[in-house]
Parts: C-alpha cells; structure tokens; sequence
C-alpha cells in the first residue's frame, strides 16, 4: 500500500510539473504579447516623434515609412468605345505587371449601350501607380479613388502570437518525448493539439493579411457612352404642318422610286396585252370570213 501510495504521490507531482510548465508557456505567450504590444506603442511613438521632426512637410533623414504594412483598396469607373475589347486590354496589363483578375462580368451590346465590363484587379502595390497610369489610357476615367488601411499593428502582433506559439508548441513537443506516464502524455497531446490549431489559424490569418498588403484591389468598371433617344414629335401646330409636308414629300418621293421600278414591266405587260389583242381580233377576222364565204356560194347558187 505504501509503494502504491508512493507512485500516485509521484504521478500527481509529474501531472503538477507538467501543469505547470503549461501554465507558464501560456504566460510567456501572454508576456511576449504584452511586450509586442509595448514595442509597438513605442514604435508609434518613434513614428510621432519622427513625424514632429519634419521641416516644410518634408520627412527628416532617417523616417522611413517602408516598414509599415498598409491595404490599399479602390475603384476606377471609365468610359471607352468597346469595353468587352477594353477589358481584354486590362487584362493584359495587369498579367503584365505581375497581378491576376479575381473577378470578371460582361454585358453585351443592345440598342440603347454598347456594353459593359467590370473586373476586380489585384495589382502587386509596389506597381500600382504604374499599372493605373496605363489603364488610363484604354479611354476617360470618369472617376478613381482609393482608400488606405495601416494595418502594421496588426501584422507584428500577429507575428509575436505566431512566434510565441511556435516556441511553447516546440516545448510541449519536448516534454512528450520524455513523458511516460499515459495521463502525462494524453495530457500533453492535448494541449499539443489545441496550441496547433491555434498556430495553423494564426498562420492562416497571417497570409490573408499578407496577400491584402502586398497585392492592392482595384474595381475597375467600364461602360460606353449612352445612346440618346431623341424625340422628335410636334408640339406646335407649325411643327405638325412641317411634320405633315415632310411626310407627304417622303411618300411622294417613295411613290415615284416605285413607279419607276414599275414602270419597265407595267410597257412590258402593254405590250403584251396589246399583241394578244391584236392576235385575237386577227383570229376573229379569219373566223367571219370563212363563215361569210359559204352564205356567198349559196347566193350564186340560187340565183342560178
């Protein structure tokens, strides 16, 4: 009883160590967090105190602004002669420099437009300006804008939770191999398991971010200029007189455009009809005489 209250005694002391080697690697996740966070509020006060030593707005020697991560968003709306063929040509520019479509819609022409086109751009951000500059020229930008997120806080928290995690994962790793005791390690795969899943989310937050930064989103919209229905219906008595004589001088114009085309084979048809008149008659002509001749044999008879 002795020896197995012993080895309970010396379980629950390895669970205890174990406990609390897990309570402190969450605390240095806290800690290191706390730190970042203290590092980054004294890098925003190193960029105030930066920002106060600029002279005639420009920055003084030394106060760069590479380091930060900053989204860019925005939107461009033009008016070109054929946007399905514009569309195209954008396309090419942004491959060009590097950039992919992430989305893209067409409408056909119809009576009233000539069609449109939307895309959603995603140029590197280093090759924005020069990527924009040549959009311009597929037609007239009716209007662009742009917005900006600083999200460098964010990007070096999320890299000082990332570091944090990866560093207790690696120790709970290592106290696994030295583990022996089926409580211990049940215990520490666990704990393994949840500190790797909450790597693998941060890590996946860390590249949507990062894809954010380093590839800017411009919607770029192109359309035609519309199609002006002009109505012109009178709305005085002068203007439904004109209307009137205008008409009238139309048909009359349409009406002689079809005579003339009639005329040729309306002389054709007299021509015609008159021959078979002439036919007929000549045909009549032959019929009484040889009627008439007979009646005159009998009268030369009988006179006889």
């Amino acid at each position: 009883m002795s020896e197995a209250r012993e080895g309970t005694v010396r379980r629950m002391r390895r669970i205890g160590v174990i406990a609390g080697l897990i309570v402190a690697a969450g605390a240095l996740a806290g800690c290191s967090s706390s730190a970042e966070s203290y590092n980054g509020d004294a890098a925003a006060y190193g960029d105030a105190a930066q920002e106060d030593s600029r002279v005639g707005g420009v920055a003084a020697p030394g106060a760069g602004a590479d380091d930060r991560s900053v989204i860019i968003t925005g939107a461009m709306y033009m008016t070109v002669e054929n946007p399905i063929a514009a569309a195209d040509k954008a396309v090419g520019i942004v491959q060009n420099a590097g950039g992919r479509i992430d989305a893209r819609s067409e409408t056909a022409p119809d009576e009233r437009n000539g069609g449109s086109a939307s895309l959603t751009l995603r140029i590197p951000s280093n090759d924005l300006d020069a990527v924009v500059d040549d959009l311009r020229e597929l037609g007239t930008v009716d209007q662009f804008s742009t917005n900006s997120y600083d999200v460098t806080t964010e990007v070096t928290d999320l890299e000082a939770q990332i570091s944090t995690l990866r560093a207790s994962t690696e120790r709970i790793k290592a106290l696994l191999v030295e583990a022996k005791d089926i409580t211990d390690i049940i215990t520490l795969e666990n704990e393994l398991d949840s500190r790797q899943a909450q790597l693998e989310s941060l890590e996946a937050r860390q590249r949507g971010l990062d894809d954010q930064v380093s590839m800017s989103t411009i919607d770029l919209s192109l359309t035609t200029e519309p199609v002006m229905i002009v109505d012109d219906a009178p709305e005085t008595f002068w203007d439904g007189l004109v209307s009137g004589w205008n008409g009238l001088v139309s048909f009359l114009s349409g009406a002689l455009v079809i005579v003339g085309v009639l005329l040729p084979w309306a002389a054709l048809a007299g021509l015609v009809v008159v021959a078979a008149i002439v036919a007929i008659r000549l045909r009549r002509s032959r019929a009484a005489r040889r009627t008439a001749r007979p009646d005159t044999a009998e009268a030369t008879s009988d006179g006889a």
